[in-house]
Formats: C-alpha cells, structure tokens, sequence
C-alpha cells in the first residue's frame, strides 16, 4: 500500500475491467475472494445473474462490464470476487464484484483526483466518481453508490426479474 500523509488522499482498491484500470473506495471492501461456484438465475439481468455463498451468505454476484458496455470474456486465473458492502435504500447490503484483475490498495492524492470530464467519458456520468492520475495513467474511480443505486431503480436489473415482478404483482 502506498502511504502518503496527505489526509485528504483517497484509499482505493484498484482492478481490471477490459484492460482499463479502476479504482473503488477502499472503505467499501469487505474481502477479496478466489472465483467461487456461481450459482446462475435464470431470471435475473446479467448484470447481476448470479449468486455466490460468502460464509454461509448468499450474496449477489455482479459483473461491472454489463454496465458499462464492454466486452464480457470467460474467467482466467486472475479473475478475483471483491466482496464489497454498501448502502442500499438505508440498508447495508453485502455484494459480489466480478474484476479481471485486483491490483492493489493504494492512495489517490487529492490534488490528483480531476471531476469527470463531461464530454469525452465513455462511462455514464453516476458512475464515475471521479478521474484519478498516477505517472502517465489514469484511473476511473468508481462511484458505488450509484452504480448500484441506479440498480435499484431498474429492479430487474439487481434480482427481481419477470418471475419477482409477477409475484409481487399477485
């Protein structure tokens, strides 16, 4: 881990997805986990259409890359689950993250952190907190609450499918 004694530096845990380099605040992680048995659903999005058993937990599993447009490659041995813990409509709830590759926890400095161009960006703007330089490199900084706040808009997309509509329907 880099330390810097900056106190406004950002700790973040930095990953791949599609070969670019992302960053998710370090205060959400909870663990980081070899691939596990997924266990498929059927009717839910493939944004999250898994779930996995975290100590005895079962817990959503979700792949960024449905989000965020890119391509969707089979796992290789890199492949990690990053057990993080957010807020979801005033309740913490524990999910899978699916990465290509965990890099390291390491600090953003403050002065290095740029708000979100708002032109030119790839990703949805609620989804990147902000834009991160390191040397020649730059890193996305995931906005988590809204990744999966958005989720939450679209149920079908976080776990209720067309079976949990008609049931909540009847």
């Amino acid at each position: 881990m880099t330390n810097t004694n900056d106190k406004s530096a950002l700790e973040v845990l930095t990953l791949s997805l599609d070969g670019q380099v992302f960053a998710l605040e370090a205060s959400y992680v909870r663990e980081i986990l070899d691939l596990v048995a997924v266990t498929e659903v059927p009717t839910a999005s493939p944004f999250a259409g898994g779930l996995i058993n975290v100590r005895g937990k079962v817990v959503p599993l979700t792949d960024l890359r449905h989000k965020f447009g890119m391509e969707i490659k089979p796992p290789t041995i890199d492949t990690r689950i990053v057990v993080i813990e957010v807020d979801l409509d005033g309740d913490l709830t524990t999910i899978g993250l699916l990465a290509e590759k965990v890099h390291e926890v390491t600090e953003i400095a403050a002065a290095a952190l740029e708000e979100t161009p708002k032109i030119g960006m790839v990703w949805r703007h609620e989804f990147v907190r902000s834009v991160g330089k390191r040397g020649d490199e730059f890193i996305i900084v995931l906005d988590i609450a809204g990744i999966f706040s958005s989720a939450l808009k679209k149920k079908h997309e976080f776990g209720a499918g067309p079976r949990a509509e008609r049931n909540a329907a009847a």
